[in-house]
């Protein structure tokens, strides 16, 4: 994954504002996003384009139901590998990112190495990719296999500070 240097930068209300509007719907006007944050359509859009620039906007993307799609299970596994060398863990990382089915990869500190989310069709289709895959990946030493029940809470991004009430909005 790249690493972006985000500039450290005081943002005020109407910054946040947009950050949050457009967090919570990518899809918003700029009309809408304007008029949200009080201010007209040119200056925003010259905002978005210079908190994007800044790199605090990463990008833009539609939230698919993965069940609609076939995608029936979810499992989070804990990754456990034999050495933690800086080159056998972006190895590791790079084979991760051509694994499809792999949506979110985290390296973690503690017992566990890495904390993948991934998504299959069904269980046998899980167990597949760990078999053939995953366990068969060089220097992994262990997989844990946690299944998801449900989603309870899905949030994307971060908390933002909005209208300087030091509230957060969702």
């Amino acid at each position: 994954m790249e690493k972006k240097n985000v500039r450290r930068v005081k943002l005020d209300k109407i910054d946040q504002r947009i950050l949050h509007d457009l967090q919570s719907n990518g899809r918003i006007t700029n009309v809408e996003l304007a008029r949200r944050a009080g201010i007209s359509a040119p200056p925003c859009l010259r905002r978005v384009r210079a908190l994007e620039k800044a790199g605090f906007v990463c990008g833009y993307h539609a939230e698919l139901d993965p069940r609609a799609l076939g995608f029936n299970v979810t499992v989070f596994a804990h990754v456990g590998l034999s050495s933690q060398a800086e080159q056998d863990l972006e190895t590791f990382e790079a084979l991760v990112a051509e694994w499809p089915e792999v949506r979110e990869c985290f390296m973690l500190a503690g017992d566990t190495d890495f904390l993948l989310k991934v998504v299959a069709e069904d269980w046998a289709a899980y167990q597949e990719f760990v078999t053939k895959k995953l366990t068969a990946a060089p220097n992994v030493s262990q997989v844990k296999s946690s299944l998801s029940i449900r989603k309870s809470k899905f949030r994307p991004g971060v908390p933002i500070l909005v209208d300087g009430n030091n509230q957060r909005e969702e």
